[in-house]
C-alpha cells in the first residue's frame, strides 16, 4: 500500500490530496501543517477554502484514505511519496528582495524530512518554486542523509482557481520531471503510476527537473502576458473609441490565438501571476539576460497602469476628487467563484480611493471583512508569509465598511465599482440600485460584466474597460 504525505494544507495540497484519495483508493493519503487552526477546518463541516465541488471529494475520503494532521513528523516518517507543498513567497529583504522567491518555509520542510526519515523517500516539488530548486533540496537531503536514498521530482500543479476540482479530474496535462538516472526515472514511475488511475497516460508528460520547474513559471508568464496584451489594447481601444470586446473577439477567432485569457479587466490577481514573473525576471537577471527581464517586467508594469488608470478615470470622472463620497466597490476576490484576494487587484483600486479620503463600502458573497481588512492593512506580499507572521490583528481602516448584500453597499453611494465577475453581479436590479444612488450616479465597470446602454439608459454614467467612452467621460480624460 502507498502512503502519501503532502507538507502543506493550503490551496494546493488541500485539493489535489483530496483528489488522489478520491482516485486511488488503495493509497493512504495525509495531508499535515503546523497549523492546528487550518488542520481543525479541514477536519470540520466549514473548509478552510472554498472551491466549488471540494466539499463533496472531501467528505467523500476523509477518515477513509484521506487525513489532516498536525502530526508533521510522524506521517513524514512513514510516507513512501512526500509531497512539498508549502509557500515560496517573494523575499521582502535582502538579496533579491521584491523579485527572488524566499525559500525559508521550502528548506526547513526539507531538513525536516532528512531528520525523520528512516526510509528511503521519492520527494515531489509541488510549489511554485525558482529553477534549481530541485538540486538544492537534492544538496540539503543527501548531505543529511544518514544512508537514505532521496529521489526528488518537480511535479508542478497547473489548477486554476474556481476550477481545481474539475482541473484536477481532467487535466490538460500532469508534468512530472526527474532525474534521469535509473533510480531518477523509477521514481518518476512511481508517481506516474499515482496519476495513471484516472488521467490518460498520454496527458502525463516527463522531462527532466529543470524543464518541470520552467514550465510552471513559463505556462503562467504567458497566460498573464495575455492578460497584460489585451489590457494594453483596451486603453488604446477608449482612446481611438474601438470597443476591446470586438476587438478581443476578432483576435480570438484566429485558431493560432485562441479566444481564452483575452477579457480586458481592472488587471489581473492571484497567488502566482505576478510572483511567478517576478521570479522569472530574477532568474533571467541572474543568468545574464536583462533582455529578457526586462521584456516579462513589462507585463507587470502593464497590470499596474491598468489598475491606477482605473482609480484615476473614477476619480477624474467624480469632478476631480472622492473625498468624504460614498463609493460600493462590488466584488473583491481576485475572480469569481473563489474567496482568494490573494494580489487581487481589487486591494490596489481600493488603496488608491482611500488615497483620495473615499469612502469605501464592499461587497463580496465570500469573503470575509476580517479578510478585507487585513488585505488592506497589510504590506505587498505579506499575505504569501503563514498566519502568525503577518500583522497581529488588522488595524481596522476606518474608512472602510463591509456589507452582506449589493443594495446595502450602493445605497447613498456616488459610485459603484464592479471588480470581481461575480455573477449575481450580472442580475442586480439597476434601476433600484439608482434610486438609491447620489446624483450624477456612476458605474466603473473593472470587469465588462453589464451593458452599458442598458444602464445609461436608467440614467447611470458609465465608464466600462476598453469600450467606446461615456460622453461625461471624453469631458474629464484620466491622465496616469
Amino acid at each position: 500500500m502507498v502512503k502519501i504525505c503532502c507538507i502543506g494544507a493550503g490551496y494546493v495540497g488541500g485539493p489535489t490530496m483530496a483528489v488522489i484519495a478520491l482516485k486511488c483508493p488503495s493509497v493512504v493519503v495525509v495531508v499535515v501543517d503546523i497549523s492546528a487552526t487550518r488542520i481543525a477546518a479541514w477536519n470540520s463541516d466549514q473548509l478552510p477554502i472554498y472551491e466549488p465541488g471540494l466539499e463533496d471529494v472531501v467528505k467523500q475520503c476523509r477518515g477513509r484514505n484521506l487525513f489532516f494532521s498536525t502530526d508533521v513528523e510522524k506521517h513524514i516518517c512513514d510516507a513512501d511519496i512526500i509531497f512539498v507543498s508549502v509557500n515560496t513567497p517573494t523575499k521582502t529583504r535582502g538579496l533579491g528582495a521584491g523579485k527572488a522567491a524566499d525559500l525559508t518555509y521550502w528548506e526547513s520542510a526539507a531538513r525536516m524530512i532528512a531528520d525523520v526519515s528512516k526510509s528511503d523517500k521519492i520527494v515531489v516539488e509541488k510549489s511554485t518554486v525558482p529553477v534549481k530548486t530541485a538540486e538544492a533540496i537534492e544538496k540539503i537531503l543527501t548531505h543529511n542523509s544518514k544512508g537514505i536514498n532521496y529521489q526528488i521530482l518537480s511535479n508542478p500543479e497547473f489548477l486554476a482557481e474556481g476550477t481545481a476540482i474539475q482541473d484536477l479530474f481532467n487535466p490538460d496535462r500532469v508534468l512530472i520531471g526527474g532525474r534521469e538516472t535509473l533510480e531518477g526515472r523509477k521514481a518518476v514511475q512511481a508517481l506516474k503510476e499515482v496519476y495513471a488511475n484516472w488521467v490518460p497516460e498520454d496527458r502525463i508528460i516527463t522531462t527532466n527537473l529543470w524543464s518541470a520547474e520552467l514550465s510552471k513559471l513559463a505556462a503562467n508568464a504567458f497566460l498573464a502576458q495575455r492578460i497584460s496584451s489585451v489590457n494594453a489594447i483596451s486603453a488604446l481601444c477608449e482612446a481611438t473609441g474601438a470597443n476591446v470586446s470586438e476587438v478581443a473577439y476578432a483576435v480570438g477567432k484566429d485558431s493560432r490565438i485562441g479566444p481564452k485569457f483575452l477579457n480586458a479587466s481592472v488587471g489581473f490577481g492571484g497567488s502566482c501571476f505576478q510572483k511567478d514573473i517576478l521570479n522569472l525576471v530574477y532568474i533571467c537577471e541572474c543568468n545574464g539576460l536583462p533582455e529578457v527581464a526586462n521584456y516579462w517586467k513589462q507585463v507587470i508594469k502593464i497590470n499596474d497602469y491598468q489598475k491606477s488608470r482605473f482609480v484615476n478615470r473614477v476619480v477624474s470622472s467624480m469632478f476631480n476628487t472622492v473625498s468624504g463620497k460614498k463609493i460600493a466597490v462590488l466584488g473583491f476576490a481576485f475572480k469569481k467563484d473563489t474567496g482568494d484576494t490573494r494580489e487581487t487587484p481589487a486591494i490596489d483600486v481600493c488603496k488608491g480611493l482611500l488615497g483620495d479620503k473615499a469612502k469605501i463600502s464592499i461587497y463580496d458573497p465570500q469573503v470575509s471583512e476580517d479578510q478585507i481588512q487585513r488585505d488592506l492593512a497589510m504590506n505587498k506580499f505579506d499575505w504569501d508569509h503563514p498566519i502568525h507572521l503577518q500583522p497581529m490583528s488588522p488595524t481596522a481602516v476606518k474608512e472602510v465598511t463591509v456589507t452582506w448584500d449589493a443594495y446595502e453597499a450602493t445605497k447613498g453611494a456616488h459610485g459603484v465599482c464592479i471588480l470581481t465577475e461575480w455573477d449575481e453581479f450580472r442580475k442586480l436590479d439597476y434601476a433600484k440600485i439608482f434610486q438609491n444612488m447620489q446624483k450624477p450616479a456612476f458605474i466603473f465597470d473593472g470587469r465588462n460584466v453589464v451593458d452599458p446602454e442598458k444602464l445609461r439608459e436608467i440614467g447611470f454614467i458609465v465608464y466600462s474597460i476598453g469600450k467606446p467612452l461615456d460622453p461625461w467621460l471624453k469631458d474629464m480624460p484620466a491622465v496616469v
